[in-house]
């Protein structure tokens, strides 16, 4: 996981932080908050894992608007789908969609409240400007509800969240 601060505490502040914070889901920003992610590297999760663009089994597309929501906020799937998720940001402010469990998620849109220039980048999110969109390829490995949600400060408090039901196979 690549972090940056732009501004802040320390740098040692913030690495002490990150690593007492960081869990190996839902903590990601790509490099300037409208980048497309382009993370390539296998990533395992409680959640599922990096999908291959060339099994992806279904796609779905998301829109995003300044009402704080996500539109479909609700999709099933099956434990070994691979989904490309296209999410559209029809606002005009910076959304994004990040993959995880209930959990991470709360957690890290509470971190992102306290540094809210934190930067990373993941395969299970994309940051999207105004009028753009991104993409995220996901396997879904296991049963079980998820959530995709924007942890930009506020939004998630917002109900800027959605749900994923994984079914058995």
């Amino acid at each position: 996981m690549k972090i940056r601060v732009k501004r802040g505490p320390s740098v040692a502040l913030s690495v002490l932080i990150a690593g007492t914070l960081a869990t190996p889901a839902a903590w990601a920003h790509g490099a300037a908050h409208g980048s497309p992610t382009t993370a390539s590297a296998q990533v395992e999760t409680e959640f599922g894992r990096t999908g291959d663009p060339a099994k992806v089994s279904r796609t779905v597309r998301i829109s995003m608007s300044d009402r704080m929501r996500f539109d479909p906020d609700t999709l099933t799937v099956r434990a070994g789908d691979t989904v490309r998720f296209v999410v559209r940001n029809e606002g005009k402010l910076m959304h994004e969609f990040v993959l995880g469990t209930a959990r991470e998620l709360a957690a890290h849109a509470e971190a992102m409240k306290k540094f809210p220039n934190m930067e990373h980048e993941e395969p299970y999110m994309a940051h999207v400007a105004p009028g753009r969109q991104g993409e995220v390829v996901w396997q879904f490995t296991r049963p079980g509800e998820f959530l995709f949600g924007c942890l930009l400060p506020g939004h998630f408090d917002a109900g800027m969240v959605g749900r994923v039901r994984v079914l058995a196979r």
